[in-house]
């Protein structure tokens, strides 16, 4: 992303946050749509000073493919390239290990405009896993791909569930360029396996997912906008069908007495206790 951009991104952001307040907490009706719906959005929750620091890092480490990525050809997810050689086959899907790359996103999840609302969902020891998320997602024009409906707890091993997920916008996410989508009050859906596929996603071609699939949520954003969403609501998105990249920077969160099981992924790195 150029140094015009970034610019022109503030100016056009700032003209709208002058018409939010943003408080350093969840107000009562707003946890209670968390619990009811699994997610709940925060528009304009991270100021844009937080976008642009984490878009140059972002822009530094995509240029030099610099740390610990995943590309798309290595999840295989439909419109992905089939490999690493194929044309587009070194598209990057998520920048790993953020909290690697610069300070900012420590000092970002430290904020108490998240921290204070995570106290909410959570209670008042949070910790945050580096085994999980702990990215940035950089869904690319032509060559990204589609992520089926799933529960992000699908492969984490932790005492229980009980994970929250932050998802910050660092620039507009549309129907067009892949924004997330989610099925409300699924965190507290009980599924059996015939609704699954081998990978765990939540098919589309049985019959009795037809009325759940019904009432998919989408959620545009704009940046600096943010979701918190429980990692047991599914969710999904599309391809990029846009012709810009779409950047968006993703956390999980837990409380103290949810440690991850031993000898498990979950407990292969360290974790922060904010």
């Amino acid at each position: 992303m150029s140094q015009v951009r970034r610019i022109s991104l503030t100016l056009k952001r700032s003209t709208m946050l002058k018409q939010e307040v943003c408080t350093d907490q969840f107000a009562v009706e707003e946890v209670e749509t968390f619990r009811r719906d699994g997610y709940i959005v925060q528009r304009g929750l991270v100021p844009l000073e937080y976008v642009d620091r984490i878009l140059q890092i972002t822009e530094r480490d995509e240029a030099a493919h610099f740390g610990d990525i995943e590309y798309e050809a290595d999840v295989q997810y439909p419109g992905a390239p089939q490999s690493l050689t194929d044309e587009g086959g070194r598209t990057i899907r998520r920048l790993r290990q953020a909290f690697s790359r610069d300070p900012v996103f420590a000092r970002l999840v430290k904020e108490p405009f998240i921290l204070n609302r995570l106290r909410q969902l959570l209670g008042e020891q949070v910790v945050m896993p580096l085994a999980h998320h702990n990215c940035v997602m950089t869904k690319h024009p032509r060559y990204s791909s589609d992520t089926g409906w799933h529960q992000d707890t699908r492969y984490w091993s932790f005492t229980t569930s009980e994970l929250v997920n932050v998802w910050v916008a660092l620039g507009d996410e549309t129907v067009t360029n892949g924004c997330l989508r989610l099925l409300p009050g699924s965190h507290q859906m009980a599924v059996e396996s015939d609704q699954l596929d081998d990978e765990l996603f939540f098919r589309d071609d049985v019959s009795r997912n037809q009325s759940i699939l019904g009432t998919a949520a989408t959620a545009e954003l704009k940046a600096g906008d943010a979701i918190f969403f429980h990692a047991r609501c599914f969710h999904s998105a599309t391809r990029n069908y846009s012709d810009q990249t779409k950047y968006s920077a993703v956390f999980t969160f837990r409380s103290l007495d949810n440690p991850p099981l031993p000898d498990s992924r979950s407990s292969e790195l360290p974790e922060l206790l904010l």
